[in-house]
C-alpha cells in the first residue's frame, strides 16, 4: 500500500449519515495514521461544521434534494447537480484519491460519481435496511457495499455486500459507572427510567404523544422521564409540561451526555433512523420505535420492522403514537419478562467493530 494513501469520504445531511463517516475516517486514520481524507458534503448543510470539528477537511458542494411536491423548483435542483458534479470531478482530479467512500446523501452521489468516471474504485456504505436511490444507482460501479441488515441482494449485487453493521458515536461505547450517570441526571436509582428521543432536530409525532398524556406519566411515581424534544419544539414541550414540573422529568432540547443517557435507560422511544437502531442493538436496550413517515422510501419503517418482526423491538406507527406510544410505554416498563426479551433479541442484532471493518475494506480497495 502507499505510504500516504490519500481517500475521499461523501455524504451527510443528517447525523445519521455523519456519525458514521467520522467513524470511517476515525477507523482508517487508527489503522494508516499517514492517510490523508478529504471530505465532501452539501453547502449549508450539518457536515460543513461537524466534520470540521472532527478534525478533517471538508469541500461543499451546492446540491440538494428534488423536490416530490413542486415539481418547477426542480429546474434549480439539476442546475445544482449539474454544478455539482462539474466541482466533484475538479476536486476528485485534484486530490486523486486511492479510493471514495460514500455514506449516503445528496453529496455522495455526485462525488461518487465523478470518481467512477476517472477511474476511482469506489466503497458504498449502505445504512438502512430500504437501500436509499443514490446508492442503488451507484451500485453497478461500485466496488465494495457494505450493509447493515441481510437480504440486501434485493438492492445489490450478492457478491459486492459485505454485512459489516453501521458505525456509531465511539463514546457510546465506553464502560459507563451507572451511578455517575444517575447523579448527572439527577435521577433515581430506585426508579424506572424511559429516555424519550426523536433525532438532534427532534420529532413532531414524538412529543405531541408526549404532551397528550403528561398527565399519566407525572402520575406514574415509579418512572421518570428523560425527553429530549429537538431544539424547534423545546419551547412548547416546557409550556406545556410546566404544570407537571418534577425531578422525575427533564425535558431539554439537546442531551449532551448521551452515553449516560443510554447507561441509566431502561426503556427508549425513538425514531427508527439507521445509527439510532444501530446504537440500541449495540447496547441492547429495549426500544418502542417509532418510524418517521417523512423520509426517502419510508425506510424508516422498514428499519424498524426488521427488528420488530424478530421480537427485538416494538414497532408503533406514526398515525397511532399519540393514542399508543406513551401507554404502551408504560405498560411495558413495568413487565421484566417482556424488557429482558427484547433485551435479549436486539442483542443479537448488533453487529460490532462496524467502522474498524468497514476501513479494512477501504484500506484493502487500496492494497
Amino acid at each position: 500500500m502507499k505510504k500516504q494513501p490519500k481517500i475521499i469520504v461523501s455524504g451527510g445531511g443528517t447525523g445519521g449519515h455523519i456519525f458514521p463517516a467520522v467513524s470511517i475516517a476515525n477507523a482508517i486514520k487508527e489503522k494508516c495514521p499517514q492517510a490523508e481524507i478529504l471530505f465532501i458534503g452539501a453547502e449549508g448543510r450539518m457536515e460543513m461544521e461537524r466534520v470540521p470539528a472532527a478534525g478533517y477537511n471538508i469541500i461543499g458542494l451546492p446540491i440538494s434534494g428534488f423536490n416530490r411536491s413542486n415539481l418547477l423548483a426542480n429546474i434549480k435542483v439539476l442546475y445544482q447537480l449539474f454544478k455539482s458534479l462539474l466541482k466533484a470531478r475538479k476536486i476528485v482530479k485534484t486530490f486523486q484519491p486511492d479510493v471514495a467512500v460514500g455514506v449516503g446523501g445528496y453529496a455522495s452521489g455526485a462525488a461518487l460519481r465523478a470518481a467512477n468516471w476517472l477511474g476511482i474504485p469506489t466503497l458504498l456504505q449502505e445504512q438502512n435496511s430500504y437501500a436509499g436511490v443514490t446508492n442503488k444507482l451507484l451500485a453497478k460501479k461500485a466496488a465494495k457495499i457494505c450493509v447493515a441488515y441481510d437480504k440486501m441482494e434485493r438492492f445489490f449485487p450478492a457478491d459486492k455486500i459485505i454485512l459489516t453493521g453501521n458505525p456509531v458515536r465511539q463514546n457510546l461505547l465506553s464502560k459507563i459507572d451507572k451511578n455517575t450517570a444517575y447523579q448527572f441526571f439527577k435521577f433515581d436509582p430506585s426508579k424506572k427510567t424511559i429516555v424519550i428521543i426523536g433525532g438532534s432536530l427532534g420529532a413532531r409525532t414524538i412529543n405531541n404523544s408526549v404532551i397528550a398524556h403528561l398527565k399519566e406519566l407525572h402520575e406514574n411515581n415509579n418512572v421518570q422521564i428523560l425527553w429530549q424534544t429537538g431544539k424547534f419544539y423545546i419551547e412548547n414541550a416546557k409550556e406545556k409540561a410546566k404544570e407537571f414540573t418534577s425531578e422525575r422529568l427533564i425535558v431539554t432540547d439537546f442531551v449532551s451526555r448521551m452515553d449516560y443517557a443510554y447507561a441509566i435507560a431502561d426503556l427508549v422511544i425513538s425514531r427508527a433512523g439507521a445509527s439510532s437502531i444501530s446504537e440500541l442493538c449495540l447496547l441492547g436496550k429495549p426500544a418502542i420505535l417509532v418510524p418517521s413517515p417523512n423520509v426517502a422510501e419510508d425506510h424508516q419503517t422498514q428499519n424498524a420492522l426488521a427488528l420488530s418482526t424478530k421480537n427485538a423491538a416494538i414497532m408503533i406507527t406514526d398515525a397511532n403514537a399519540e393514542k399508543e406510544m406513551i401507554p404502551t410505554a408504560l405498560t411495558l416498563i413495568n413487565d421484566e419478562e417482556k424488557l429482558s426479551s427484547l433485551h435479549d433479541n436486539i442483542s443479537l442484532l448488533a453487529q460490532h467493530d462496524s467502522a474498524s471493518r468497514i476501513a479494512d475494506e477501504v484500506l484493502n480497495l487500496i492494497r
